[in-house]
Parts: structure tokens; C-alpha cells; sequence
């Protein structure tokens, strides 16, 4: 049983979206999409420096844009028994899952990016992930430091967000027990109370859109749980923004499932690489530019339902 996942923000690099518009027609959605959102992707996927893109208003539908080409490259939809994105990529997951055309998808993540920009730009937040330790040790430690454990990934990683105030108090006093600290490449301290404003504004925008039901098994990363109806969804895409991520949750969904199998949607190897030390022994691929097609393709013709 394949399970198709889609990285969040963080994962994405200076160029990475450069192979990808060498695909046929790759190019042309991606100008189509631009137009569309008023963002010229190509530029920013290609051209840009890293603070550039890890700025939230462009690197949010930069993602999804990745996404969503490396998805269609794929292809083969019914071969996945469920899917699922981390943060943003949640939004990836929901397009592909059918729960939103691609034209609604890029809408409403670039409402999401420029919300959560302003949500973020009141306050000087930030994001570390901590590496190690035990989880109930850690989780305390964060908050005792005022900091919310955002993003619980399993594999023994969570990411605190806070004021910068807050993330350089854990730098200089990691939990006990855990190896390192590690700032991430966000300007926010996303999925916590600070983006609050951003989920009244999604709220307006969720109101334009026309969900459909799943067509394949949806995790969310709220609770791990298996969403059935498109409204349901995109409740929780809006909520989301100020929610923390329980990707652990999910991954243990997917061994439920009887997961056999992952591919990673671009930019990938996040996803994949915690899959690695959290369900052992399941093959995975991550689609870091066209080349890694060869090698998905393979892992569907052996796992696909």
C-alpha cells in the first residue's frame, strides 16, 4: 500500500524548481499559475536566493506549485492507497487527493502565504527544531520556555516556534537529553496562537471554494485521523495555520494502513527521511527533480495497490 506525502515550507532550496519546468507543459502550467495568483513562480523557483524564497508569501505557493508538477510527472493516481502533506503541503495533498482543483489550490495557498506573512510580521517569531530527547521531556522544556512544540514529527524531532526572544533562550538551553537545536527556514512562528489573524482571513477564502469528497484515503496532520468529506478538509486546512502538526500521528496512520511504501512529493526527502527512522524498513522515494521519476515508477510497479 503507497502513501503519497508532500513536504512543507523549509524544504524548499535556491533553483530546485529549475529541472521540473524542463517537463512538457511544465513550463506553461507554471506561467498559467503565476498569472493566475500574481506571483511569477519560474522566477522565484529558479532565479531566487534563499531568503527570497524562505520569505512565507512566496515559498507557500512555491511548494504547492512543485507539488503539483510532480504529481502530474508522476501520475497513477489510483495506484496510492492514502495521501497527506506536512503544514502547506496539506493543501498539495487535498488537490491531489481531487478534494480541490489545482486553480483553487494555488488561490487559496497564496491567500494562506500573504496571511500568515502578516500575521508574522507583528511579532518577531521564529522556529527551531529540536532533535532527540524524549518527547515528554522535551515538549515540557519547550514550555517552560513559552514556546509551542508546533510541528511533533516522531523520529524523535519536534520544532518549537516562538519570539525570537523564546527560540534563542532553547538554542542556548537545549532539553535534556536531546542532541542539537536547529533554526529552520521560516519568518514565523507558524501553526501557534501568533497566527490567529490568518485563520479569520482563510475563513473568507474557504468560503469560494467548491470541495469535493476525497478520492483517496486523506490523513490529516491534525490528529493522524482519515478525512472522508471535502468540507471536513478544508475546515482543517483553515485551522491548520495556528494548530501544531502531529506528523507522528500520521505516520502511525500510515502503519495502520499497512503502509508499504512512500514518494515524496518536490522538494522532497523531509517526509521521506523521518519515514526512515520512524516506519523501518518501508522503501520510500523523494522526488528532488525529474531524474528521481525513474525510481519512483519503480516502487509503484512493485507497492501499487
Amino acid at each position: 500500500m503507497l502513501v503519497l506525502v508532500a513536504p512543507g515550507q523549509g524544504a524548499q532550496t535556491p533553483g530546485f524548481l529549475t529541472p521540473w519546468l524542463d517537463l512538457p507543459g511544465a513550463a506553461d502550467r507554471v506561467a498559467a499559475w503565476s498569472d493566475a495568483i500574481g506571483l511569477d513562480l519560474a522566477h522565484y523557483g529558479t532565479k531566487a536566493d534563499a531568503d527570497e524564497i524562505r520569505d512565507t508569501a512566496v515559498a507557500q505557493p512555491l511548494l504547492v506549485a512543485a507539488g503539483l508538477l510532480s504529481a502530474s510527472a508522476l501520475g497513477s493516481r489510483g495506484a496510492f492507497g492514502a495521501v497527506a502533506g506536512h503544514s502547506v503541503g496539506e493543501i498539495t495533498a487535498a488537490a491531489y487527493a481531487g478534494v480541490l482543483s489545482d486553480a483553487d489550490a494555488l488561490s487559496f495557498v497564496r491567500t494562506r502565504g500573504l496571511a500568515m506573512a502578516e500575521a508574522a510580521a507583528v511579532t518577531e517569531t521564529g522556529m527551531a527544531a529540536v532533535l532527540g530527547g524524549d518527547q515528554a521531556v522535551v515538549v515540557a522544556h519547550l514550555e517552560k520556555l513559552g514556546l509551542t512544540p508546533a510541528n511533533i514529527n516522531g523520529a524523535g524531532q519536534i520544532v518549537a516556534a516562538g519570539t525570537m526572544e523564546q527560540i534563542d533562550a532553547l538554542v542556548a538551553e537545549k532539553p535534556e537529553g536531546s542532541m542539537k537545536v536547529v533554526a529552520l527556514k521560516v519568518a514565523g512562528a507558524f501553526h501557534t496562537h501568533h497566527m490567529a489573524p490568518a485563520v479569520a482571513t482563510l475563513e473568507k477564502a474557504a468560503q469560494a471554494l467548491a470541495p469535493a469528497d476525497p478520492e483517496l484515503k486523506y490523513v490529516s496532520n491534525k490528529d493522524g485521523h482519515v478525512v472522508t468529506t471535502g468540507a471536513d478538509v478544508v475546515a482543517r486546512l483553515v485551522g491548520q495555520v495556528a494548530n501544531p502538526v502531529r506528523w507522528d500521528l500520521c505516520m502511525e496512520t500510515f502503519g495502520e494502513l499497512g503502509v508499504t511504501g512512500i514518494i515524496e512529493l518536490s522538494p522532497g526527502g523531509t517526509l521521506t527521511g523521518l519515514a526512515k527512522r520512524a516506519l523501518k524498513g518501508v522503501p520510500s522515494v523523494a522526488l528532488k527533480t525529474p531524474d528521481d521519476l525513474e525510481k519512483a515508477a519503480a516502487l509503484l510497479a512493485e507497492h501499487a495497490v
